[in-house]
């Protein structure tokens, strides 16, 4: 937490991405259910979630540079990365526009973030993200935005109002503004809700007033309607750029991201705003996002070529979304997040499809819904294998339910955990009984690895040393060694003496085979009845994991 009420420090702004992602989270159901505007897809929710997980994971990976030494980001460095952060994973119209709203505020809080630069950073916010959409239209967003940046400015922060202030009154001005929108756009009116990407906007908010006053609003957002099922309303929706109009607009939203210089990108809206509608462009320095809705999604996508490199290209059928129209689906499927590429091949020859967490690079929400959607099955049961995974996971279970795929989650927190799942899979059976089954099976499985400290740190189990090999059990560190197979040795001691019947090893890329042998001849000598399976892990970030079930 920020320690002055007149500062933004990196810190808050770190804590700020925490605190939003949490809300949006919280929220992200409730909002996917009351979007009715652009397009009623019910996904403005999750797109937003998307946008700040990303614009999270870069402020985190600026404070991960610095763990080395004694200081922390500047505030310029984490500001500048959240913006960046959520450019590059913006998702959706209400992602995009949300990714210029942060632009704008960093723009100004780079150069400074006591209170009146966060009335100015609210002010240029709400302007650069209006200047960014092509055709704006009240009762949005952009509606929001501008009343939280008048509501701020009113503050006179240059008479004395601190920085809790100033954001606790844009929060309630945008709270006022979020409950108009019915009356300023007439599909929220017909719908009975307010606009969905505003009320995330307010979820933003909130989280900023707690991330700079240590406190969460007084009064936390009550939608003033109950929410109606996008599906209910399908039909009405318009389009945030071109009107409140029926919703038989473009069949395809496309989203890439662009390199390319402003000329190219003044010429390339031109083009793309006579292709189609709900176009964002978002970005500067040579970076873009670029966001429209239209029937030709090769021109819109040909246009990009023309104006720069295109990359992270993303096409979605409306129609398809819509109608939860998906070919025909061949049988039920498992997705499984593997920490090595050696487990990847072996859930991938049980029949799973994998997503591979590289060490420091954790998967993204999008990541594990294009897995689910590789899948093609009706039934997906998604096994994320990292606790620090559970809301990534269940934004991915979200989105793919949305598109007309059962999911179940099983909240699997290591990759053993996921294996004894996948052993117990049979697809033949019920899928509640399977996942039940595979629930169970992941439940009963005790999981450990062994990693090497970085440097001198108070655990669970003492002090240790840089150097030291760790020995954490169920997460938490519970042996401190020298080396690795003592190390092992004594975790695995520690785990059977509970009981167990198998231990599965898995092996990281430079650990040889004879610690397997070592450790294997060590549980036949000493445990009566237990079995073990080892397994290569490849390229993972401990040299052991250990499952006991």
């Amino acid at each position: 937490m920020p320690q002055t009420a007149d500062d933004l420090d990196a810190v808050a702004v770190r804590t700020w991405c925490s605190l939003a992602l949490d809300a949006l989270g919280r929220e992200r159901e409730a909002i996917d259910a009351i979007n009715v505007y652009p397009v009623a897809d019910g996904d403005t929710g999750t797109n937003l979630y998307l946008t700040v997980e990303s614009a999270a994971a870069a402020v985190e990976a600026v404070f991960a540079a610095h763990e080395t030494g004694t200081s922390v980001p500047s505030t310029a460095d984490a500001v500048r990365a959240m913006a960046h952060g959520a450019l590059i994973g913006a998702r959706g119209n209400s992602g995009t526009i949300l990714a210029q709203l942060l632009r704008g505020m960093a723009e100004v809080l780079a150069e400074g973030a006591g209170a009146g630069r966060l009335s100015l950073a609210l002010t240029r916010a709400a302007a650069s993200a209006r200047e960014a959409v092509a055709h704006p239209v009240e009762g949005t967003v952009l509606t929001v935005a501008a009343a939280a940046a008048a509501a701020a400015a009113a503050e006179r922060p240059a008479d004395g109002a601190g920085a809790p202030a100033v954001v606790r009154a844009a929060y309630e001005g945008a709270r006022t503004a979020l409950d108009a929108t019915p009356g300023q756009l007439a599909v929220l009116g017909r719908a009975g809700v307010v606009d969905a990407g505003g009320r995330g906007l307010v979820a933003v908010l909130g989280a900023l007033v707690e991330a700079v006053s240590g406190r969460a609003p007084e009064r936390a957002y009550e939608a003033p309607t109950a929410p109606a099922p996008a599906a209910a309303v399908a039909g009405v929706a318009g389009d945030c750029s071109a009107g409140d109009g029926p919703q038989d607009g473009p069949a395809f939203e496309v989203i890439y991201l662009l390199e390319a210089g402003d000329q190219a990108v003044e010429r390339l809206r031109t083009r793309l705003d006579g292709l189609g509608d709900s176009l964002v462009v978002v970005g500067g320095d040579g970076l873009w996002n670029v966001h429209v809705h239209v029937d030709d999604a090769g021109a819109a996508v040909e246009a990009g070529v023309e104006a720069g490199r295109p990359y992270r290209i993303r096409i979605t059928h409306f129609a398809a979304d819509r109608l939860h129209a998906r070919p025909e689906p061949a049988q039920r499927a498992v997705v499984v997040v593997v920490p090595g590429d050696g487990l990847g091949g072996l859930c991938a020859e049980a029949g799973a499809t994998t997503v591979l967490a590289r060490p420091g690079e954790p998967p993204a929400s999008g990541e594990l819904v294009d897995a689910i959607r590789r899948a093609h099955a009706r039934e997906v049961v998604l096994l994320p294998n990292d606790g620090d995974l559970r809301h990534t996971a269940a934004a991915a279970a979200e989105q793919a339910r949305a598109e007309g795929i059962r999911v179940a989650l099983i909240p699997t927190r290591a990759a053993v955990q996921g294996i004894a799942a996948l052993a117990v899979h049979e697809p033949d059976r019920s899928f509640d009984e399977d996942v039940v089954a595979m629930t169970a099976a992941a439940g009963a499985t005790r999981y450990a690895e062994l990693a090497v400290a970085e440097r001198q740190s108070w655990t669970m189990a003492g002090i240790c040393q840089a150097g030291d090999i760790l020995g954490l059990i169920d997460g938490d560190v519970a042996v401190i060694g020298e080396d690795v197979p003592e190390t092992a040795r004594k975790v695995l001691d520690r785990m059977l003496a509970a009981g167990g019947e198998l231990v599965t090893l898995v092996l990281g890329e430079d650990v040889p085979d004879t610690l397997a042998d070592r450790l294997e001849e060590h549980v036949r000598e000493g445990y009566l009845a237990v079995d073990t399976v080892v397994y290569r892990g490849g390229h993972q970030c401990a040299p052991l994991l250990i499952g006991v079930e």
